[in-house]
């Protein structure tokens, strides 16, 4: 009979771990959490120190008797969940339905799963850390509060089935001013005037104009706030005058490697590189934690646990990585001590960064034994650690100045001396130049030349540009965003992209987030009515309040009470003010009401904006803001297809947003609907769905038929044409006024274009 009995939360860990202990061990999984909050109530006694009401989870209960049934068969427990938060509050809620079988309880932490570090944990037990619990537990009552008692009251002022968060709150709200920011912004005009020249030795160069006499540009680099009579007049004037090199500076410069990754960092580089979401990041990396069959060596965890802040290194696995890095690349890549890296103020440093379990199992040996998805982020994992250990790349960067009288002109190269850690991994960049490991200077190759020396102009050419707004937030940025801000903990990003896009607060198109009308509602009423709770400062303060409970230096019934004061006053409030808010945010429209000539008023609906009639109530017309009546029908329309859910005919029904797409005929018994298909394959890899056109209230897009397992949608049209420049699959339609209808690479870094020929 096995002696001990081990308890972790998830079914492929306890395969993996069973496989290490052997015999005398039981290995048992409670398949997450067993306990929470009720569903349908608060669940909190506000009056007697917030104390919590747990109930079993629903299907939970006969997993429960088997861990209990096995509790009394062995003569020790061991609850051995992740080594977080979440798993010791795990733990402690099997802790307390084991009371029963009076064995002792111990709690076994590691950082990865292998069979070394599961027998040094076994041989080194302790107990449930109870700081963990409050903090995960003041997390949880928090969250409930906040959630169960606002929801209602968005209910009552928007529509059903919404609801706030402490957290995906205020990310809405980041989501909505960085649109406010983009649709105020004011495009300013300038000019960038760039000379092509030669001298004695080849290549030619690029040099831009960076000065004119005392006037430098302003704008962007090597840019001016001018037009383009200025711009011409520059180019005549600059072309009539000798172009003489002015100076050359040649410097050496070192580019370091970034440290192995912590959970942020994995979810922006995986958005980046791999286009996962931060939820398909998290999950793909849970599978290579908990180990998988890699051929003869069995079952594994292949990289350390992957919920950290940490950036520390174990020694044992800087000594392996320092031997890898000599033998596969030689010693000019190894530096002469370790690199440790310093993890950011706050951080936990009980785990430590995302690294392989082993650096001996390349992405290449592994590669037979896993998915697509696994190897792409394993193969990431392992370069990131493997490359953070190596030597600086070497660069000599050179920068040329030209002048031509009062013109003075600019061209800057660099020439890699040295690879380094680039030889193996290079960090990927946010748009519009996000900070990162990456180099400012161009790539250029310049020729060699000498003070003095006359050039030849071959081209001088001037180019107009726009000041862009900033960009909206995509997984990375909204991510780092976030984690800056210190808004919400890196485990909780995932949950939280998910969660407002499911409520369709947000819209992610082309890779990027943006609100929809119901989301801004949202925003408005929730920052008038719980400004506290969306003020991100607040927020952050909060997150540290936690923080501080898991490190034992507050205490967690404390920090409700102090909280929840001020937040119960808000409540009483909330409904007023945000009646009183919503009426604020309408506007009067151009449009004239058609029934009675009044002025027509922008209002906000549950669905979004709306026309409303202001002679309201004695005239109710309303419309859509595209004009049409809502009161207009629906016609169905046959078609050949069958509904692949319950085989009935499906039928082309309107929308009354105006948009058509398929629905089933089974109808309230079978609610499948979906997009109809425009003949383009959706693009993102292992989807096998198809691009049908879509309506909201904020017009057409196209999105894909597995709604909502895949997200991606665009705004253009699809045309089923293949790009000859970059192979994608897809070029989208634009119509212009002035170019009329043309084609178009929806690859923003390709920038293909053709005419349509209509």
């Amino acid at each position: 009979m096995p002696k001990s009995l081990v308890v972790v939360e998830s079914p492929a860990k306890a395969k993996t771990i069973n496989k290490f202990l052997g015999r005398d061990y039981t290995v048992c999984s409670s398949v997450g959490h067993i306990r929470d909050l009720p569903a349908k109530k608060l669940g909190v006694d506000v009056e007697n120190g917030f104390s919590p009401e747990y109930i079993t989870i629903r299907g939970k209960g006969d997993v429960i008797k088997k861990i209990q049934a096995e509790a009394k068969k062995t003569d020790a427990i061991y609850l051995a969940a992740d080594p977080d938060r979440e798993g010791e509050a795990i733990c402690w809620h099997i802790a307390e339905t084991l009371k029963s079988a009076k064995k002792p309880i111990y709690r076994v932490t590691y950082n990865e799963i292998t069979e070394s570090a599961i027998h040094a944990a076994m041989e080194d037990p302790s107990e449930i850390d109870q700081r963990l619990v409050d903090s995960q537990q003041a997390r949880r009552v928090l969250d409930r509060l906040v959630g169960y008692q606002i929801s209602p009251i968005l209910w009552r002022n928007v529509r059903s089935g919404l609801s706030a968060g402490r957290v995906q709150s205020v990310a809405v709200r980041l989501i909505c001013e960085r649109e406010t920011e983009i649709e105020a912004f004011d495009p300013q005009e300038y000019w960038t005037i760039t000379a092509n020249l030669s001298g004695k030795n080849p290549p030619s160069l690029d040099a831009k104009l960076l000065q004119i006499g005392e006037e430098k540009g302003a704008i962007s680099t090597y840019g001016f706030p001018i037009d383009k009579a200025r711009a011409a007049a520059i180019v005549e004037d600059a072309k009539t005058k000798p172009f003489i090199v002015k100076d050359i500076k040649k410097q050496e410069r070192k580019r370091r490697p970034v440290p192995s990754f912590i959970t942020s960092t994995l979810q922006q580089e995986a958005a980046r590189k791999l286009r996962f979401t931060a939820k398909r990041a998290m999950a793909v990396a849970q599978q290579l934690y908990e180990g998988l069959n890699v051929g003869t060596e069995g079952a594994v965890g292949l990289i350390t646990y992957m919920r950290t802040d940490s950036t520390r290194i174990a020694e044992e696995a800087l000594a392996e990585a320092r031997g890898y890095i000599t033998k596969a690349y030689g010693a000019d890549y190894l530096p002469k001590n370790p690199v440790r890296y310093r993890s950011k103020g706050g951080a936990q440093d009980a785990h430590e960064a995302i690294r392989p379990t082993s650096v001996e199992r390349t992405p290449q040996a592994l590669k037979p034994y896993l998915s697509p998805e696994q190897h792409r982020l394993y193969d990431l994992i392992w370069k990131r650690f493997v490359a953070s250990q190596m030597n600086p790349a070497i660069l000599d960067v050179t920068t040329i100045d030209v002048s031509a009288e009062k013109y003075l002109f600019r061209a800057t190269g660099s020439i890699l001396k040295f690879d380094g850690f680039m030889r193996l991994y290079l960090e990927g960049r946010d748009d519009r130049g996000a900070e990162s490991n990456r180099d400012d200077e161009t790539d250029a190759i310049l020729p060699a030349l000498e003070i003095g020396e006359q050039l030849d102009l071959h081209s001088l050419t001037p180019k107009q540009h726009y000041t862009q707004p900033p960009p909206r937030y995509t997984e990375a940025t909204l991510v780092k965003a976030l984690e800056e801000k210190g808004i919400g903990r890196p485990s909780t990003y995932a949950s939280i992209i998910s969660t407002i896009q499911d409520r369709e607060y947000v819209l992610k198109e082309e890779r990027s987030f943006q609100p929809t009308d119901v989301g801004r509602l949202v925003n408005q009423l929730l920052i008038k009515g719980f400004p506290d709770i969306l003020d991100t400062q607040f927020t952050a303060k909060m997150e540290d309040q936690l923080d501080e409970i898991a490190e034992g230096k507050s205490d967690w019934v404390v920090v409700l009470s102090a909280f929840y004061e001020p937040f119960n006053h808000a409540l009483e409030a909330a409904p007023a003010v945000m009646s009183e808010a919503r009426k604020d945010m309408e506007e009067e429209s151009d449009e004239v009401c058609d029934k009675c000539n009044s002025k027509m008023i922008i209002k906000w609906g549950k669905y979004g904006r709306f026309l409303g009639c202001s002679n309201f109530p004695d005239c109710r017309n309303i419309k859509n803001i595209n004009g049409d009546d809502t009161s207009s029908a629906s016609e169905e329309e046959a078609t050949d297809e069958t509904c692949e859910k319950c085989d009935s005919p499906m039928v082309i029904k309107t929308s009354r947003a105006g948009g058509k797409f398929l629905a089933c005929t089974g109808y309230p018994k079978c609610k499948n609907a979906k997009p109809i298909n425009i003949g383009v394959d959706c693009p993102e890899a292992n989807c096998g769905g198809y691009l049908g056109e879509r309506r909201s209230k904020r017009g057409v897009f196209y999105g894909c038929s597995n709604y909502p397992k895949c997200r991606f949608i665009v705004s253009d049209k699809p045309v089923r044409k293949e790009c000859p420049e970059c192979d994608a699959p897809f070029l989208i339609e634009k119509t212009t006024k002035k170019k009329g209808r043309s084609l178009a690479c929806n690859n923003k870094t390709c920038g293909y274009a053709e005419s349509s020929g209509d």
